[in-house]
């Protein structure tokens, strides 16, 4: 349980002190999605760095790029650890497919977040199952659906806290956290790729575009798949 003194306190602390503080808390309870970003790597950092409780695991929807799969050794190899992966069920995603076609997310909203149900909300439901706190990697600038996020709240779907240490930090403080800390990251984002989703759904961006507008480009959406909608 966290009382509103241990949330005040969240609010206050850096992200590094705040993660050590949850991870004391809910030492068996406490578990991280990475979608292998810019901050997940930030997270994935202080977290192994410190060797702190906390489970780390990420979504293989099946049709992400390369370039993840490449991160996510390089990520084992360094921190001498393995961040555990979560796969759709073969059947919906089989089902998916022959009824509605191998890209039906290109034709409507209502078929692109139904690929993101099956791929990506549905094993993460899965991953967090008895879990205590789901840390994230959101931060209030990414989009106008987290622009209002706290550090600390409730999820009553899922039964747990999610903490967003994150959720004030500005894009350069990723950066320069990344710089400090010679932490590696997605060879995408070299390549104008800042926010990166599954490979058919993500576009590069120009220098003056949201960092989302490269996510289903072809939408005029939110901008989410679902896993962090209220």
């Amino acid at each position: 349980m966290i009382s509103k003194e241990d949330a005040d306190t969240l609010k206050q602390l850096s992200a590094e002190e705040g993660l050590k503080l949850i991870s004391s808390k809910f030492s068996d309870g406490v578990v991280f999605s990475t979608s292998l970003g810019q901050e997940d790597q930030v997270i994935t950092d202080i977290i192994f760095r410190n060797q702190l409780s906390v489970k780390v695991f990420t979504l293989d929807t099946g049709r992400l790029f390369y370039e993840h799969y490449e991160l996510l050794s390089q990520n084992n190899s360094r921190y001498k650890t393995k961040t555990e992966v979560y796969f759709p069920d073969s059947s919906d995603v089989e089902k998916y497919v022959n009824e509605k076609g191998i890209n039906a997310f290109y034709h409507s909203v209502e078929n692109r977040k139904e690929c993101c149900f099956i791929r990506k909300v549905k094993p993460l439901n899965r991953a967090l199952k008895g879990a205590k706190v789901w840390v994230t990697g959101l931060r209030s600038e990414q989009s106008e659906n987290r622009e209002n996020m706290p550090v600390i709240e409730w999820d009553e779907a899922r039964n747990l806290y999610k903490y967003n240490p994150l959720i004030h930090w500005s894009y350069q403080d990723v950066l320069e956290y990344l710089e400090q800390h010679k932490v590696q990251e997605l060879s995408l984002h070299k390549k104008g790729f800042i926010s990166v989703g599954c490979q058919p759904c993500t576009r590069a961006i120009a220098e003056d575009e949201n960092p989302r507008a490269g996510r289903w480009w072809w939408e005029s959406s939110q901008k989410e798949c679902g896993l962090h909608t209220h």
